[in-house]
């Protein structure tokens, strides 16, 4: 099974947890793949520049050199994630854009979503591992 971090996890990563790196590099000494989906290099990316942070900015390029790139590519992830998003508004449920397309992503393309945020677990199906606990 491959996996998707989520961008709470990269920032754990970032702020010192290095047993996250360890799980990574575990994974792919398995055969499995570990991947940064697009969103979560979006929201990392753009507060490491925003606060000059250098060696925050070299220590995720390094991540981002370990793990492989899941981008948005792909129509059925914006079909899933409408279909995410409509399901959680009738239920009155409804979480950030940016997660309906990370779980969408995860669902798609068939991974585990390793995440500390407990909105995913409004979604059905969705695999989540939590790295953090």
């Amino acid at each position: 099974m491959n996996y998707i971090i989520d961008t709470n996890i990269i920032t754990a990563y970032l702020k010192g947890n290095d047993n996250i790196f360890d799980k990574i590099n575990e994974i792919i000494l398995r055969g499995e793949e570990v991947f940064i989906n697009g969103i979560s290099y979006y929201e990392i990316k753009r507060g490491l520049l925003y606060k000059n942070a250098k060696k925050q900015l070299r220590k995720f390029e390094i991540m981002c050199e370990t793990c492989n790139f899941m981008s948005l590519d792909d129509i059925n992830i914006f079909d899933k994630a409408s279909n995410i998003y409509s399901e959680l508004k009738r239920k009155g449920k409804l979480i950030k854009d940016a997660d309906i397309l990370i779980s969408s992503i995860s669902l798609i393309k068939n991974c585990i979503l390793v995440s500390n945020d407990t909105d995913f677990n409004r979604i059905d199906g969705l695999k989540i591992e939590n790295w953090l606990k």
